[in-house]
């Protein structure tokens, strides 16, 4: 009798098709009309009061939106405060008001959003980046994403769905991460994954963005700065179960940084930069700034 050799073939198309399917959706909430390609600005504001708008003379120069839009306030306890022009047709949150205090990403409470301030297509709210205050302002009608140019990945390859050893940490240990923007953020790594390739060890560490979340891994490779991004690719793991933690590769994508000047994305820290080419996941965007 010859051996049924239909079935193995199944297993890869299938994997062939999540992958697929994860990048479909990848794409789809990166191209979303208030996704990474719609930023258009990001704007740090001084102590102070500070004049924003499209018109020359403001301390705050956007590049959509009324002339004048308004004033906004920082004071020395980090609160920001806006007070809109009469003729802005701005809403905060969606109400037409004169002025209001406008809550950063950082200060959010449950599953709030940060204070929205709207006007035209366009719109900002605060980020708070150690302390420092800056406006990141969006436009559906962005030129990044009207003109987006798709991603280029590696071929689809199934040996790049790794099964690693996960090492856990107890307590967590503390791990200095850069970012563009010149931050140093010190997060709690959980623990580190272990896995080989080609008869050699390499260790990644992840962090947790929120508590109980999944493993987010900020990582670099032989491949970075030629095929792929240069300061980094975002990959995320579910928690490690039975002492393993799956990296699957073929999903490593580019941060937001390589798509837009306006992110402020960390980047990879030397505990993971592999010396090792991780020829799977997204390629360096084509259209990068």
């Amino acid at each position: 009798m010859h051996a049924d050799t239909s079935q193995p073939t199944a297993a890869p198309d299938a994997y062939q098709q999540s992958i697929e399917k994860w990048r479909a959706e990848r794409v789809a909430k990166l191209t979303a009309p208030d996704g990474w390609l719609s930023l258009i600005g990001l704007e740090w504001v001084q102590e102070g009061a500070n004049k924003v708008g499209t018109a020359s003379d403001n301390d705050i120069i956007l590049q959509a939106g009324p002339a004048h839009l308004g004033e906004i306030t920082l004071d020395k306890s980090g609160q920001v405060h806006i007070k809109l022009a009469k003729d802005s047709g701005a809403t905060v949150d969606g109400k037409l008001v004169e002025e209001a205090t406008l809550i950063d990403d950082m200060h959010v409470t449950g599953d709030a959003a940060p204070t929205k301030v709207a006007f035209g297509s366009a719109s900002f709210y605060v980020i708070d980046r150690e302390g420092r205050k800056a406006l990141r302002v969006k436009d559906p009608d962005a030129a990044t994403r009207k003109h987006f140019l798709g991603i280029d990945y590696f071929p689809v390859d199934p040996s790049w769905h790794i099964v690693a050893d996960w090492v856990p940490f107890d307590p967590p240990h503390d791990l200095k991460m850069g970012s563009v923007i010149g931050t140093i953020d010190t997060v709690k790594v959980p623990g580190k994954a272990v896995f080989t390739r080609d008869g050699h060890t390499y260790e990644l560490l992840p962090y947790q963005e929120e508590p109980g979340g999944e493993l987010f891994f900020v990582l670099a490779d032989r491949t970075s700065g030629h095929e792929t991004y240069g300061a980094a690719r975002f990959l995320y793991a579910a928690l490690p179960q039975n002492g393993k933690v799956v990296l699957d590769f073929n999903k490593a994508y580019n941060p937001p940084c390589s798509f837009t000047p306006f992110a402020t994305c960390p980047l990879a820290p030397p505990e993971n930069r592999l010396d090792l080419r991780i020829t799977a996941g997204e390629k360096k965007y084509r259209g990068g700034h």
